[in-house]
């Protein structure tokens, strides 16, 4: 399942961009409420990014976090669905 804003096209190997175009990893996999992203080269990271927390500009996946703080953000698995009410 795929989110309707990021279109079909986003699969495994996408790279995912920062504010400033740097990147902050590569899609690992896609999930219906989160991208599974691998950032690191030496000792990856898996970083669990919302779906509503990327946009698609210039046809590139892109996040308004840095590395750093998406590193801060999504380190760790989501403790509940992005979709579930509050």
């Amino acid at each position: 399942m795929t989110a309707p804003e990021l279109g079909p096209e986003v699969k495994p190997g996408d790279r995912l961009l920062g504010p400033r175009g740097r990147r902050i990893g590569r899609v690992d996999a896609v999930f219906a409420d989160y991208l599974l992203v691998r950032s690191g080269w030496i000792l990856p990271v898996d970083l669990y990014v919302p779906r509503d927390a990327i946009s698609r500009e210039d046809g590139r996946l892109r996040v308004q976090l840095d590395r750093r703080a998406a590193y801060e953000a999504w380190h760790r698995p989501l403790k509940r669905a992005p979709h579930e009410e509050r």
